[in-house]
């Protein structure tokens, strides 16, 4: 459960922080899960495939993402590959893990689908809310590459837009070793403006689509409040066990790390079932099955 003036904190800004969500017994239990599925990549049975980001012109442009869905697949840091070969161990290649591990591994599958986060989903208005895109995220010591300013509900279309982030960490999250960062209030004054689509088949790629700018209607009815000025971006430095939820609609963003030490972090996503999720969005499940339920 979150308390009332962290739902106003997150109504008002677009993201909040709950502490101590896992106990460091927990943040073990997963971390030793993440060692255990970086110790099993085998860059000899991979094809490669760099983490994409939001500025990337190799966004997502094989099918090994595609298929990834409902699967623990691999995605490298852009530095950890050089003319096509590793240039680092391979655990220490990897950036993240994902996008079905709260599908396919029952260490996350636990975490994901805990009464906790159902309590919150409840709480923040979602009546029929549907997990999608789980990764475990490395940020990789020295080469851990950043992620540019975005919206998840540009990557993660529902109409209207419903997305919201869990974003859980599972080491202390710093200025140093690539913490979240995002413009307090931004999800009610900047619209959903452009998606991240499948290009049509044949082709096997994305591409980058102007909409009619459209705000949220959800969690929170009515918060909507066009022209607001900004307010510079925050840092969102937290201890590992922390939630942090992400407002779907808010921007936000993480720097590179250039330290020695990794910034672990799990998070999913849920979108409101009862919303329209089509078959542009990237992420589609085998089959045309349902998106899974939280």
């Amino acid at each position: 459960m979150i308390s009332t003036a962290q739902l106003e904190s997150f109504a008002q800004d677009g993201c909040v922080v709950i502490e101590n969500f896992l106990d460091p017994a927990e943040v073990a239990t997963l971390r030793r899960r993440i060692a255990t599925l970086l110790s099993e990549f085998n860059p000899a049975e991979h094809p490669l495939t760099l983490f994409p980001t939001a500025n990337d012109s190799q966004l997502s442009a094989d099918q090994y993402f595609f298929d990834s869905s409902t699967k623990a697949s691999y995605f490298l840091e852009h530095d950890a590959v050089v003319n096509g070969q590793l240039v680092v161990e391979p655990t220490k290649a990897v950036n993240k893990i994902g996008h079905g591990l709260h599908i396919v591994d029952p260490v996350f599958q636990q975490i994901t689908h805990s009464r906790r986060t159902q309590e919150i989903a409840q709480q923040l208005g979602f009546r029929d809310p549907r997990a999608l895109q789980s990764m475990v995220i490395c940020k990789q010591p020295n080469i851990g590459g950043a992620v540019p300013m975005h919206q998840d509900s540009t990557f993660l279309f529902t109409d209207p837009p419903s997305a919201c982030g869990f974003w859980i960490a599972l080491e202390d999250c710093t200025l140093t070793n690539g913490c979240l960062h995002f413009v307090p209030g931004s999800h009610r004054s900047t619209p959903v403006t452009h998606r991240w689509v499948r290009q049509p088949a044949p082709e096997v790629g994305t591409e980058m689509v102007d909409i009619e700018p459209t705000f949220s209607l959800y969690p929170f009815k009515g918060s909507k409040e066009s022209g607001l000025a900004e307010p510079e971006e925050r840092a969102v430095e937290v201890a590992a066990g922390s939630l942090v939820l992400i407002h779907g609609q808010v921007l936000h963003r993480s720097l590179h790390n250039y330290s020695s030490e990794s910034r672990w972090i799990y998070t999913f996503h849920i979108v409101e079932g009862s919303h329209s999720y089509d078959d542009r969005n990237w992420l589609q499940m085998p089959g045309k099955a349902p998106l899974t339920k939280l």
